[in-house]
């Protein structure tokens, strides 16, 4: 297979969520947004039904006991108008205020705060009739279609039911009392919405486990994908392999300028070699200033006999100080003694000669 034609088979990376929520690829369902604000919104109004009834009743009273006798003029009927609009505002504002305000939740519940303009956008192949077309009739659109179809009978289905066995007391309306009949009438409607919510909420749960499904469908990664990704965020193989061949041969070379500093060099005797390096004003103990083994090792000793260094062979001490010990450390103090014995000898040689 291709590479141009590579199965997404592979989960995606954090950096590919990252930057499909970035450009508002999001894992959503709008039909639960609007079931969790038709439930709560029957709560809502369930709560402040009475205040809403208490302000219709005092709108009726105050219509229907005002002065009968009241000019039918272009200000009373204003003023009647603007009443009306008041009591209206009063039931309806904060129903949509809560409407409002139950969508945001539902969408912050599903997709946190996100903020982004990619989704506006201008897609050239939006304008694409083909693709329009293969859009229309896609296997979502198909799923949106099934979806509509449910809920509509559905809806249809529960209104039917609770409006047959209701029919009775709807038919007593006409002879019952203004607040009686505005209670049983709400009565109805309210048994309607919150059985039509309940199933609403459940066919949005399975609507958001389908988004979320074909979301993780959509955002999948072939092979190359994660490769490619991998290479941007790590860098390629072949080329960090040779930043660290650069960085280690630069550390070698600075740890051969160091060779010269050193007071003698210890060697297994050429598997290995260590450069020390002690100053009694500056250190508490004698310092490892360049270590190394095989060709390392040899070089160190070609520098050292070069800068007058002294090389002494001692193979159990050799082994000691190699594993021990660091560039740029100190000898470990069960190593003092051995370390003080050859040191002292050095000074010794050095003094001779010097």
């Amino acid at each position: 297979m291709s590479q141009g034609t590579q199965e997404k088979t592979e989960k995606a990376t954090p950096k590919r969520r990252k930057k499909a929520r970035e450009e508002g690829q999001v894992a959503k369902s709008r039909e639960l947004t609007m079931a969790l604000s038709l439930l709560l919104l029957l709560v809502f109004f369930l709560g402040t039904i009475p205040i809403g009834l208490g302000y219709f009743q005092q709108f009726l009273h105050y219509s229907l006991t005002a002065d009968v006798t009241m000019e039918l003029t272009e200000a009373n009927l204003h003023r009647r108008a603007m009443e009306a609009a008041r009591v209206a505002a009063l039931i309806i504002i904060p129903m949509l205020s809560a409407s409002a305000l139950f969508g945001l939740a539902g969408e912050l519940t599903q997709v946190g705060f996100l903020f982004t303009t990619k989704v506006l956008t201008p897609k050239p192949e939006r304008l694409n009739p083909i693709k329009g077309l293969q859009r229309i009739f896609s296997k979502r659109a198909v799923v949106e279609l099934l979806k509509a179809m449910l809920k509509a009978g559905m809806f249809i289905g529960v209104a039917y039911s609770i409006l047959r066995d209701f029919i009775p007391v709807l038919l007593k309306i006409p002879h019952m009392a203004i607040t009686d009949a505005l209670s049983e009438v709400g009565m109805v409607i309210f048994q309607i919405g919150i059985t039509i919510a309940i199933f609403h909420l459940i066919i949005s749960v399975l609507d958001y486990a389908y988004q979320r499904w074909e979301h993780e469908k959509n955002i999948r990664m072939s092979k190359k994908d994660v490769r490619d990704e991998h290479k941007d965020t790590e860098g390629d193989p072949q080329i960090q392999s040779k930043i660290k061949e650069r960085q280690r041969f630069m550390a070698q070379q600075r740890m051969m300028q160091e060779v010269p500093t050193a007071n003698v060099v210890i060697t297994n005797p050429t598997h290995l070699a260590i450069a020390l390096r002690y100053d009694g004003e500056e250190m508490n103990a004698p310092q490892v200033v360049a270590k190394g083994s095989g060709e390392v090792a040899f070089k160190i000793v070609e520098i050292a006999r070069a800068n007058n260094v002294e090389v002494m062979e001692e193979k159990a001490l050799a082994q000691a100080l190699f594993h021990s010990t660091e560039i740029g450390e100190e000898i470990p103090p069960e190593l003092y003694q051995a370390v003080a014995e050859i040191l002292a000898f050095v000074f010794r040689l050095q003094k001779y000669y010097s």
